[in-house]
């Protein structure tokens, strides 16, 4: 038997180490390296009378998020709502909505496209690196593969983790040329806007962005949700000139962050009438209507009509004492 040569061995070695790298992670190893950068955002306007929540993935160290535009802008004025807070996720998740929501940092919208539904946001204040979601080509990934995704899902769980699969993939999706979504019944539901689908290897594939639950006959529709193609959001983010962890680390090369505006796409919205398909909603939250009849309230973990009404209460409290304190200054 011949010997093996250097040059077999070095092969060799390169196809272990791939075979190493690209090793399936459990549900649970993904939850555990992708959750602490998965963020709750809610948007609220003035009065506190509206507002919206959703999820989003830091995607840079130093603060950048990436959600779902329509999680950050207010639905009548198409803008992006005057107060931002983003909730980093705390040490252990218990349910109790004091504790898990205790991490707050408030933000701004930087850039954001409505037909794309990308929005980009940074973090105000941020002192220390923070954890990055990796983010794939989604190239690679196939109709069948398995993907899990995080988020705060309506009725559920602060940083709920659900699992699935791609069930299939849609060009020009909702007859926007260039919008490339996943089809996947991993569970989604709203509060999941703009939170991370995750590919087997807890590398973000997707952006989750909409659901399809009653058809046009109005028959309930079951596991049908939409995740935005990662090389879209990567695309778009590079015309932002911000660059993001993919793959291995390996950094995008970044440039001048352009202001918050609805940027034009590089292609076109297409205008023709759209084909009759079953209607699809946004996955965010949105504070409740009040009715004249009292209804029953539902356990659940947290309540987004109180979390506004609290964060703008204390925001006007802040305000108050600042301003108090300078009347005390301005008088010695």
């Amino acid at each position: 038997m011949r010997p093996m040569t250097w040059g077999a061995l070095f092969v060799l070695s390169l196809i272990w180490s791939t075979v190493a790298t690209s090793k399936e992670l459990s549900p649970r190893e993904i939850y555990e390296q992708a959750s602490p950068a998965v963020v709750m955002v809610m948007g609220c306007a003035e009065g506190g009378r509206k507002g919206s929540g959703g999820t989003g993935s830091i995607i840079q160290s130093d603060g950048l998020v990436l959600t779902n535009a329509h999680v950050v802008l207010e639905e009548q004025t198409g803008k992006p709502f005057a107060r931002l807070s983003v909730f980093l996720k705390p040490a252990r998740v218990t349910g109790e909505s004091k504790s898990d929501l205790s991490r707050m940092v408030r933000a701004k919208v930087v850039a954001y496209s409505q037909p794309l539904d990308l929005a980009l946001l940074r973090l105000d204040g941020v002192t220390e690196a923070l954890p990055v979601v990796d983010v794939s080509v989604s190239g690679r990934a196939r109709i069948g593969d398995r993907v899990v995704a995080i988020g705060h899902p309506e009725q559920g769980g602060l940083w709920t983790l659900t699992t699935g699969v791609i069930s299939a993939e849609v060009d020009n999706f909702n007859s926007v040329k260039g919008k490339q979504v996943f089809q996947t019944e991993t569970g989604l539901n709203r509060g999941n806007s703009g939170g991370p689908l995750l590919d087997g290897e807890g590398r973000m594939i997707g952006v989750n962005t909409a659901i399809a639950r009653v058809a046009s006959d109005g028959l309930p529709i079951m596991s049908i949700s939409f995740s935005l193609k990662s090389s879209v959001a990567t695309q778009w983010l590079r015309e932002q000139g911000v660059g993001v962890r993919a793959g291995q680390g390996t950094p995008l090369p970044t440039g001048h962050m352009q202001p918050a505006t609805d940027q034009p796409l590089t292609q076109s919205v297409q205008s023709q009438a759209k084909p009759a398909q079953p209607p699809q909603s946004d996955l965010s939250l949105k504070p409740s209507m009040k009715s004249d009849v009292a209804q029953p309230v539902p356990s659940r973990p947290y309540n987004l009509d109180q979390l506004i009404s609290d964060r703008v209460k204390a925001e006007a409290d802040l305000e108050d004492m600042i301003k108090d304190m300078r009347g005390k200054m301005d008088r010695r």
